[in-house]
């Protein structure tokens, strides 16, 4: 049997397999079960976060055969299992990419009025919405508006700024957030447990990061990192693999800075040119750590995070002022700014954060640290 990969796998069938995107879930299925149904939806969100899974689910719920219209489709009937695996003939799933001229919108629209062959209602999941063509887009309008009772729109898009006001209007808009690297890792932890694979938790952190908020990136990296790990996702296979740099030396570097330390800050910038970084990543990380930084100093023990350096960043945010941070970060994002203009990328990195030395007010550096702050409360 040939293998099948995780995102494909692991899809979810229904919405409470979900993960995240609770106030679209929250509303579609108050929505079946009480049958208040609009004719036309439109879920927005960038690449790997749900819209393709929750229009298949969608349909599942208006066309289950045992459980009727309802948010929890039994995933069991004829109908249920054609819609998994791809072949329902009352869903129709159509690539706005490759269907862009007018001519292939009027063919579709030609057979909106006939009923459906199995199901309740036929469903049109259109993906990629905002490539039709204006043309197109003045062609659907009317049926868009006013369908037959039979037929539901269901359109998906990731610029939904390109779309006509005109067609908005006539949808119930769903924006799907990108997921948070604490939920991405969470999931792969328990998707690798169920699949047998040795997994370290910061080599899950760092995946959960790189997938920059999309779940199928998230697999999909996952799938990669076991082939390259031969089954043993460590912390040091899945950095070699994703081309990142060893995140422990950006600590010292942090601190080094925090501490006013310039022979420091060039160690650790010599150490991080031994794995041939992107700059511009390396230092759009420090920023990262900073906020971090300012987060564990303004909650203290309550900050919850899963950073592996968790302890510390929390050590190093007692013994630094929060003027100093914000200076830090100001500074670093000028310096993101201007490393396009710099005659080397190494270059531009190590003058942000000498600058990041030089540029230290007498007010922030003599103010008292915050752990001495918090010692004087009573």
């Amino acid at each position: 049997m040939n293998y099948q990969v995780l995102a494909r796998k692991w899809r979810p069938q229904n919405f409470q397999e979900v993960v995240g995107q609770e106030h679209v879930l929250s509303a579609l299925s108050n929505a079946l079960d009480q049958n208040r149904l609009h004719h036309a939806y439109l879920f927005a969100g960038t690449r790997g976060v749900g819209k393709t899974t929750l229009g298949r689910i969608f349909a599942k719920c208006l066309n289950c055969e045992t459980n009727g219209v309802s948010s929890k489709p039994c995933g069991t009937c004829s109908t249920c299992q054609e819609i998994n695996q791809g072949r329902y003939v009352d869903l129709m799933e159509i690539d706005a990419a490759s269907r862009t001229k007018v001519e292939d919108t009027r063919d579709l629209l030609d057979n909106v009025q006939y009923a459906p062959a199995r199901g309740r209602y036929k469903v049109y999941l259109i993906d990629e919405v905002h490539m039709l063509s204006k043309h197109s887009f003045n062609a659907l309008l009317k049926t868009l508006e006013e369908p037959p009772g039979h037929v539901k729109f269901i359109l998906a898009t990731t610029d939904p700024q390109k779309l006509p006001i005109t067609v908005l209007s006539r949808c119930l808009q769903f924006n799907l957030k990108n997921l948070n690297p604490t939920r991405i890792s969470a999931y792969l932890k328990q998707l690798l447990t169920h699949e047998q694979v040795i997994a370290e938790d910061d080599a899950l952190w760092q995946l959960a990061v790189s997938a920059k908020g999309s779940m199928r990136d998230a697999l999909s990296l996952t799938d990669q990192a076991i082939a390259f790990s031969n089954g043993n996702l460590t912390t040091v296979s899945v950095r070699d693999m994703l081309g990142a740099i060893d995140h422990s030396v950006l600590v010292p570097l942090l601190s080094a800075l925090i501490h006013n330390q310039p022979k420091a800050v060039l160690e650790s910038v010599e150490q991080l040119s031994d794995f041939s970084p992107d700059y511009r990543a390396v230092l759009g990380d420090v920023l990262a750590l900073l906020h971090q930084l300012t987060l564990a100093q303004l909650l203290g023990k309550d900050w919850e995070s899963e950073h592996p350096d968790k302890e510390a960043l929390l050590a190093l945010a007692a013994d630094v002022t929060a003027e100093k941070l914000q200076l830090l970060y100001q500074l670093g994002l000028i310096g993101v700014r201007d490393l396009d203009k710099s005659p080397d990328a190494r270059v531009g990195f190590e003058m942000a954060l000498l600058r990041m030395l030089a540029f230290v007010p007498a007010t922030a550096s003599q103010a008292q640290p915050m752990s001495e702050v918090l010692e004087k409360k009573p």
